[in-house]
C-alpha cells in the first residue's frame, strides 16, 4: 500500500477573462485548500485578453507565494488558447483546471485528485452547485440544470467548470467547450472517467433569460462541433438520457414548492429547448462561430 500513500503533484490552472471580482477569492480559496494526498505546486492564472484589474490582482498574488505565476494573452483568443498555454508550461503529470468565476471548498482539490491515486482513472470532475435562489424562476433554472447534470453524471460522468486529467496531450482544438474536448482525449485513451460528487464548487446562473440564452446556446454549439470534429458525444447530449433524469429529479422533493414547480418547470424546459435550437441554428443554419464566445456578465455575480 505504499503507492496509495504517495502524495500527488499537481499544476492548477485559472483561466480568466475580467474577473476582478472574484480572482482574488478563488486564489484565497486555492491557497488554503486543505490537503493530505495531495500537493499543489503551481498554481497558473491565464488572462485572456483582460481589460479590467484581474492581472494586476493576480500578481500581487504571485508576490506573496512563488507557486502562483501569471500568464497574460494580449488578445482574447478564447479559452482553448488559453488552455494551450497553460499546457505548454504546466510540468506535472495531473492538471486541475478551473474557471476564474467559480469558487471550490476547503477540501475540492483534495477530492478531486485523490482517484488519480488509481493509474486507470484520466479525468475527474467536481460536482457544480449554483449559489442562486432556487425561489426565483431564474435561480429555479441554475439549480435544476445543474441538478440534471449531476444525475447524469452518477450515470454516465459528464466534465465541467472544474476539472483534473492526465497530461497525455499537448494540445487541445479550437472548441467552445473545452472540458468535452479534454473528456473525448481522455476517454480515446482507454482511461477511466470518475465523476467526484464530493469535490463541490460553486458558480452562478444567469440572471436574465438573455444572458441563459447567450450561456446555453454556445454550449450547444460547442458539443455539435466537437461531435462533428471529433465523434465524440458527451451525455448530456442525449435526450433520452436527459429525460429520464429530469423525470427522476422532478418527482421527488427539491427546490421549490409544488405551486411554483408547476409554473417554473415548464418554463425552464422551455429555455432550455430553445437553447439548444438557437445553438443549432447558429451551427447549421447561420454559421456563427462560439470558439470566442460572448460573457453572460450576470454569471459572475458570485457571492457566497
Amino acid at each position: 500500500m505504499e503507492f496509495a500513500s504517495k502524495r500527488i503533484n499537481c499544476s492548477i490552472g485559472i483561466f480568466a477573462y475580467n474577473e476582478e471580482k472574484n480572482i482574488g477569492k478563488l486564489l484565497e480559496a486555492i491557497l488554503n485548500q486543505e490537503l493530505h494526498q495531495v500537493e499543489i505546486e503551481e498554481i497558473f492564472v491565464v488572462g485572456d485578453g483582460c481589460t479590467d484589474k484581474t492581472i494586476p490582482i493576480a500578481e500581487e498574488f504571485a508576490k506573496k507565494d512563488r507557486r502562483i505565476k501569471v500568464l497574460v494573452q494580449e488578445k482574447r483568443g478564447g479559452k482553448a488558447s488559453a488552455v494551450n498555454l497553460f499546457l505548454k508550461v504546466a510540468k506535472n503529470e495531473i492538471l486541475v483546471m478551473e474557471s476564474a468565476d467559480t469558487l471550490p471548498e476547503k477540501n475540492t482539490v483534495e477530492n478531486l485528485v485523490k482517484p488519480f491515486s488509481d493509474q486507470k482513472v484520466g479525468m475527474v470532475g467536481v460536482r457544480p452547485v449554483p449559489v442562486d435562489n432556487p425561489k426565483t424562476f431564474m435561480g429555479y433554472t441554475a439549480h435544476l440544470l445543474w441538478e440534471l447534470h449531476h444525475q447524469i453524471s452518477l450515470e454516465e460522468p459528464k466534465m465541467g467548470e472544474m476539472v483534473a486529467f492526465r497530461k497525455i496531450f499537448e494540445k487541445i482544438p479550437p472548441t467552445a467547450v473545452d472540458e468535452a474536448c479534454i473528456e473525448g482525449f481522455i476517454k480515446s485513451k482507454g482511461y477511466k472517467i470518475v465523476y467526484q460528487p464530493k469535490a463541490i464548487i460553486y458558480n452562478k446562473g444567469p440572471e436574465t433569460i438573455s444572458d441563459f440564452l447567450r450561456q446555453r446556446r454556445r454550449i450547444y454549439w460547442g458539443h455539435l462541433h466537437l461531435k462533428d470534429k471529433t465523434g465524440y458525444r458527451v451525455s448530456t447530449i442525449n435526450l433520452f438520457k436527459t429525460f429520464i433524469s429530469l423525470f427522476k429529479i422532478t418527482t421527488r422533493p427539491g427546490l421549490v414548492d409544488r405551486g411554483r414547480k408547476i409554473i417554473y418547470l415548464p418554463g425552464a424546459i422551455f429555455l432550455e429547448a430553445l437553447g439548444r435550437f438557437l445553438g443549432w441554428w447558429d451551427y447549421k443554419i447561420s454559421k456563427k462561430n462560439h470558439i470566442v464566445w460572448d460573457i453572460a456578465k450576470s454569471t459572475k455575480k458570485l457571492e457566497l
